[in-house]
């Protein structure tokens, strides 16, 4: 039997199908049982991916306030043409404040040293040169004499000089108390999103400090600013957006100095030997001594005839005595309320410790007439209590809040501490083009 032969070009043209069929298989196998994997591979490469883009940033901002020293280290991740996100922050505050160093320049870098000593265990330290370090003093530098305050500020600057983290020419310097506004403003509301955000309105802000205070918004029509104040009006520039905001600062009206007005005394000065300071807003029988910026000062009640509510109310009006500019645009508008305010609705029990709350401005008045009312009777744990809560609620309606007004008073927003140091530093290493 003869075997028939398969022509050569037919064999070779077998191989390749199969061949072909083999790989089509194999790749479609592969596909199939390996999809799950792949696209876990392409999230997890995104991933890397999105994290490189992300620049990890840090920013150090020294309070100087009037009562206190406060270091704030803010840890920021950033995506190319996007906002910041802050990420974490780590905080210290040391007391008395700088100001009472006054005397003795030298004695404030201990402070200064220790509060060094929590950014550079904040701060990664491959990063420590290219962080930016600021000091900004506020109400209590403000009201020392200029060459006194210098003379701190240069202290500082010495010991700053000397850290390695970035130091810019305006890196130590006396805050203007629109400035201190215009940050704390920044801060609000930057953890609100409301920063660049169409559909959302910014919110105003209220900051009580202890040497002053300061209210700040942004007003509702670009007619609003035109209409305002040129002098009250600050145009600033922020993450390519230009923001006209309406601020006004009242130094030696902040809680502590007004208290101190309240009394009779003079910022600075001590009391002569013996020398007693009165007051109608504190009880009748009441006799102690109060120290505000080193100085120990003796206080007692006063007697007058009426209820204590009406006394002291006539006694703080004559103190405040038209200082302050009522706001007639701001009716419209929601407020933050910060620092003091917040403290205070604390102890009068208008709002919780943790949490912070909304209330309208005429409860601070209420609050005002109760505290009064039993401290005719009893003194109490909070002597000054009668005298804050009466002096808030009249400077309330003297920058121009009707009583029904919502106040939002918080010491957080997104489990973020809302002081001015953040918008402060925001501020400061967008106009270095760090953000």
């Amino acid at each position: 039997m003869e075997i028939m032969k398969i022509p050569k070009p037919f064999c070779i043209f077998s191989i390749f199908t199969c061949a072909a069929i083999y790989a089509v298989y194999t790749k479609w196998n592969f596909d199939y049982k390996g999809k799950s994997v792949d696209k876990g591979l392409e999230k997890q490469l995104g991933a890397e991916i999105s994290r490189k883009d992300e620049a990890v940033l840090y920013g150090i901002m020294f309070d100087a306030g009037s009562t206190g020293t406060r270091i704030h280290v803010f840890h920021f991740a950033q995506k190319p043409k996007e906002l910041p996100r802050l990420i974490n922050t780590t905080f210290k505050a040391l007391k008395p404040g700088l100001s009472a160093y006054a005397d003795n320049v030298d004695k404030s870098a201990e402070g200064i040293n220790e509060l060094l000593a929590v950014a550079k265990e904040a701060v990664p330290m491959h990063l420590w040169t290219s962080t930016p370090l600021v000091l900004k003093a506020t109400a209590g530098l403000r009201l020392l004499p200029g060459e006194k305050a210098q003379k701190l500020l240069d202290k500082v600057k010495d010991i700053f000089q000397e850290s390695p983290f970035f130091i810019g020419n305006d890196c130590v310097s006396i805050m203007d108390g629109s400035d201190e506004g215009i940050s704390a403003w920044i801060t609000v509301n930057f953890l609100t999103d409301s920063l660049n955000n169409p559909t959302k309105k910014c919110v105003g802000m209220l900051d009580l400090g202890g040497g002053s205070t300061q209210i700040t918004f942004r007003p509702s029509t670009e007619t609003s600013a035109e209409n305002s104040t040129a002098e009250h009006i600050i145009s600033f520039n922020l993450f390519n957006t230009t923001y006209k905001l309406n601020s006004h600062s009242y130094l030696g009206f902040g809680l502590m100095s007004a208290r101190l007005a309240i009394l009779g005394g003079v910022e600075g000065q001590t009391s002569k030997e013996g020398e007693e300071l009165t007051s109608p807003c504190l009880s009748l029988n009441y006799q102690g001594e109060w120290e505000h910026a080193k100085i120990l000062y003796k206080v007692k009640g006063q007697k007058t005839g009426r209820p204590l509510f009406e006394s002291c109310r006539n006694e703080i009006s004559k103190v405040l005595n038209k200082k302050i500019h009522e706001t007639a645009k701001i009716k419209d508008l929601n407020f933050y309320a910060f620092s003091y305010y917040y403290e205070l609705a604390v102890d009068a029990g208008l709002i919780d410790k943790k949490k912070g709350g909304i209330l309208p401005v005429r409860k601070f008045e209420s609050a005002a007439k109760t505290a009064c009312k039993t401290m005719e009777i009893q003194q109490g744990k909070h002597p000054f209590l009668c005298m804050d809560l009466t002096y808030i609620s009249l400077l309330l309606k003297e920058l121009g809040f009707q009583k029904n007004h919502i106040l939002k008073l918080a010491q957080k927003i997104n489990n973020i501490e809302t002081s001015w140091a953040l918008g402060a530093i925001l501020h400061y290493m967008d106009s270095l083009h760090m953000l």
